[in-house]
C-alpha cells in the first residue's frame, strides 16, 4: 500500500485508520514532530497488552481441552484434538513472531492452568475437585504436539 502525504493532522479519535497511515507516513519520513507520541505510545503499549492476552487466551483453552480430554476419556473427539492443535499452533506463531512471549507462558502457566480447570469443569460439570489443583502437565508436553494425556 502506498502511503501519501496528508496534508492535515487527523485526530486519532476522528478516524483511526487514517491516523494510522498518517503516523506511519511521518515515520517513513522521518518527521518525528509530526507524530501524535501520546496515542502512538498508548498504541505500542496496547499491542503488547495484546500480544500477551492472546497467549493467556490458547494456553487457557488448550489446558482446558486437554484436561477435559484426560478426564473424559468416553467423550474424546476430533474436535478436541483438533482444539489442542490449533492452540498450539497459535502458541507456536506468537513464539516464532516474538520469542520473548515463551517467557511470558512460562509465567503464566500456573495462573492460566487455574483458570483453566474451572472451565474444565464448567464444561465437563465434573466437580472442580476431579481436576488437580497442580497443573498435571510438564511445559514440554503443553507444547508437544504429540502429547495427548491418555488417562483412561
Amino acid at each position: 500500500m502506498k502511503i501519501e502525504t496528508f496534508k492535515s493532522k487527523v485526530a486519532y479519535e476522528e478516524d483511526y485508520f487514517l491516523w494510522l497511515l498518517e503516523t506511519a507516513n511521518h515515520l517513513k519520513n522521518r518527521d518525528f514532530l509530526g507524530l501524535d507520541v501520546a496515542n502512538l505510545l498508548e498504541e505500542i503499549e496496547d499491542m503488547a497488552r495484546r500480544q500477551k492476552q492472546a497467549v493467556k487466551s490458547n494456553l487457557r483453552i488448550l489446558l482446558m481441552h486437554l484436561l477435559k480430554y484426560q478426564y473424559q476419556p468416553g467423550k474424546r473427539s476430533n474436535s478436541w484434538k483438533a482444539t489442542i492443535r490449533e492452540h498450539r499452533n497459535r502458541l507456536e506463531d506468537n513464539f516464532a513472531d516474538s520469542p520473548s512471549l515463551k517467557n511470558y507462558f512460562e509465567e503464566v502457566l500456573s495462573e492460566c492452568y487455574s483458570k483453566a480447570r474451572n472451565l474444565a469443569s464448567d464444561e465437563t460439570n465434573l466437580p472442580i475437585n476431579t481436576f488437580p489443583s497442580e497443573l498435571p502437565f510438564t511445559l514440554q508436553e503443553v507444547l508437544d504436539f504429540d502429547y495427548l494425556p491418555n488417562k483412561n
